[in-house]
Formats: structure tokens, sequence, C-alpha cells
């Protein structure tokens, strides 16, 4: 009896800690629980790096506390030299405090998510980290100078092996590189990019809703992805669109535009659930929708109707546009699809009943469009690579997860 006890303790730890890693993780929900890196934390989502590290499988969080954040926290630099900073605080491989103090060679060098970036020339992307007499850890920049005095690790904030380590350090990290001025964006006119390239009658939709095209405006230059129904999409779709009001028209077209940046390698290669200028701009609802793919198509399911991406039409952080096949319809304005049909019922005896003159709000009530809209012939522009891997699915997961969860029941066995 004691030995099967025990068995099933061993298998319910392992499979705790299996099913947490197959859940993964959330970088601001995780900072959010520590007060003391308030600041750091909502720097990373103004940079758009928290969605990045969610995405990672294996990654090392450098985290500064809200008294040691010095010129981060000053206003000095850009969004876009910020981001170049913290992502220097990012490492591309799992160092948890163990692992730390067991360095083989005393020292070892990482690269950061600055170095992967593409911005970081030579290898001043990368972190030296070191094991110093007495336990002590600390952590340099490659390009810092010879003046500048080592980051010393602190203590773990928090640890999922070997996925995710937060580790808190003294100071931020010092960097030229990544601390040098970076040049704004080139302006982009949006409503002349769709115009030019299969969304002409959308861009036109956009131009006469002042208030949505300043709110997707303003949100491109800090990342933003907007999926344009080609042409004949939104010829298709008038119909159901003049029957809205003036907050559903401007809800579905806040609808098509997330406020982040995904390439198209990374739609290819992940699958979720997205928000998009919507959610925030209509209160208590819930307007997101599921990207995923099929091969090598990137498909976006609102519950209502599916599109596929048949085109880029622009794809360089911080702006993405892609032309989709579709006009997406939410399922806060119409009425979703049923994904299993119900077997009929055996018809019994029919009835003679008067035909009803459908009502008004009937007739304008909308209907599920399943009809595919013509898409461009011309191939997708050359992809922009994505400057972060992708995580791995959460089907792969769970399928690590019940690996993990067999091979406890052998140890226990």
């Amino acid at each position: 009896m004691e030995v099967l006890v025990r068995r099933v303790a061993v298998v319910a730890v392992v499979l705790a800690a299996a099913m947490a890693a197959a859940e993964g993780y959330n970088i601001t929900k995780i900072l959010g629980d520590h007060p003391e890196y308030s600041q750091f934390n909502k720097l990373l989502t103004e940079t758009r790096l928290a969605g990045d590290i969610n995405r990672r499988r294996t990654i090392t969080v450098l985290v500064v506390a809200n008294g040691d954040m010095g010129a981060l926290s000053s206003g000095h630099y850009t969004l876009p030299t910020l981001r170049h900073i913290l992502e220097m605080h990012i490492l591309v491989d799992y160092y948890g405090a163990k692992k730390l103090h067991q360095l083989a060679r005393a020292d070892t060098a990482s690269s950061s998510m600055f170095q992967e970036s593409g911005s970081a020339p030579g290898t001043t992307g990368y972190v030296n980290i070191t094991q110093h007499r007495g336990g002590r850890v600390s952590f340099t920049a490659e390009d810092a100078a010879d003046s500048a005095t080592p980051s010393s690790f602190v203590k773990s904030v928090k640890e999922i092996p070997y996925d995710l380590a937060v580790l808190q350090i003294s100071k931020p990290l010092s960097s030229p590189e990544a601390e040098a001025p970076v040049a704004p964006p080139a302006p982009v006119n949006l409503t002349e990019l769709l115009s030019k390239k299969y969304c002409k009658n959308f861009a036109s939709l956009l131009a006469s809703n002042a208030d949505v095209y300043s709110n997707i405006n303003a949100t491109k230059d800090n990342g933003l992805t907007l999926f344009c129904p080609v042409d004949a999409a939104v010829d298709a779709f008038m119909p159901k669109y003049k029957n809205l009001t003036a907050k559903g028209k401007a809800a579905i077209l806040l609808y098509h535009a997330v406020p982040d940046y995904f390439s198209l390698q990374l739609l290819k290669s992940n699958s979720g659930k997205v928000s998009t200028l919507a959610t925030a701009s209509v209160a208590k609802k819930d307007y997101s929708y599921d990207v995923g793919n099929d091969r090598d198509n990137v498909l976006i399911d609102t519950k209502v109707n599916t599109a596929s991406v048949t085109a880029t039409v622009k794809d360089a952080d911080p702006l993405a546009v892609y032309a989709i096949t579709k006009f997406l319809q939410p399922k806060e304005l119409y009425k979703p699809k049923e994904d299993l049909a119900p077997a009929p019922a055996p018809e019994g005896p029919k009835k003679k009943t008067k035909k009803k003159k459908p009502s008004s709000a009937t007739a304008a009530s909308p209907s599920d469009d399943d009809s595919s809209a013509d898409s461009p012939d011309a191939s997708p522009a050359d992809d922009v690579a994505d400057k972060a891997a992708a995580a791995p699915s959460v089907l792969a997961r769970w399928v690590a997860a019940a690996a993990t969860a067999a091979a406890a029941l052998a140890l226990a066995a």
C-alpha cells in the first residue's frame, strides 16, 4: 500500500509540472504579482516585448526593480531604443538560479533577443555571465565600456524548468549599441498603401470613418497587424454593412485591426486567440478571433465565418498588412456558425401555416456568408523573417506533458 501511495504521489507531482509547462506562461501576469517590477513590466508591454516573450519556449528575463531602473524610467529613450535595451535583458536560453551557480567554466556568453533581432552588429548582442568567488554572479553586455560596472544577480523571481526563468538583477545592463538612437519608421499613408494593393474598397470604408481611421493610424507605429478584405469581399459584404448601426460599422472595421505586429512567418507557425482594436473600444465585448494555419495557409476563424490570408501588402515591423478573402464577421454582431449540426428530428404531420412577412429586424438579421471572394492572383510579397523564433503549439506541449507523465509512471513502477 505504501509503495502504491508513493507511486501516485510521484506521478501527481510530475503531472502538475508537466501540465504547467503545457499551458505556457504570461510574463505580464507573472510580473504583475510583483509590484516592485511594475515599471519594467510596463515597458515590456509598451515595447511589445511581452508578447514576444510569451511566444518563446526557452527564455530568461532579467528584470530590474523600480528603484534601480535609472534612465530606463526617465523618458530619455524613445520606444524603439527602449525595445533594443530591453531585448538585451532577454536571454534566449534557460538560466535558473541553480544553473547560474553551476557554470562549467565559471563564465559563459548567452545570446539575447537584441542579437536575434539583427540590429546588433557582430557579437554586441551577447551577454556575459560570470560566476565569482563566494557564489556571486554578474551579467555584462559584450559591448559594455571597460569602465561600466557589471550588474549582479539578486534573486530568482520565477522559474518553470526548463522553459522560463525570471531573475532580478541589480541594475540595467549597459550596452552602447542597444542605447543608440533608433531612426523612426518611415511614415506610411494607410489609405494610399491599401488602395495600391488589393484593398481599395476597404481603404474607402476606413477613410469614411474619421474616428476609426484615427485609431488605426495612431496604432500603426507602435505595432499593428491589419487584415484587409479584398475588393470583391467588400462588395459581397456591403448589403450587410449598410444595415449596421454607426457603432456596429465602427466596431467591425476596428475588428480587422490587431494592436500588435505579427509577421507572416509567425502567423504560419503559431495559432491562438488574438484581441483586436474593437476589443478595447467596445465595453464588455470580446471582439476576438482565432488565427491558425492549414499547411501553408493562414486562417482567421471568427466563429461566424473563416477567411484566409491571400497576399502580403506590407510586412515590416511595426506594421503588417495582409489581404484576406472575406470580410470578417464578429460573433458579437452576427450569429455564430454551428460546429456540428444536430440530426434532423423525424417529421410529424405537416400543418398548414400562413406565411408571415418578415419584419424589418428579421430582414436585417445576418446569415452566414460562405461564398468565396475573389483573391488576387499575384504571389505574396517577400516575407520579412520573424525576429523571434516561434513557440511550439499548445498541442505539442500537451504531447510533451503526456510523455513526461508516462516516464514518471515507468520510474514509479
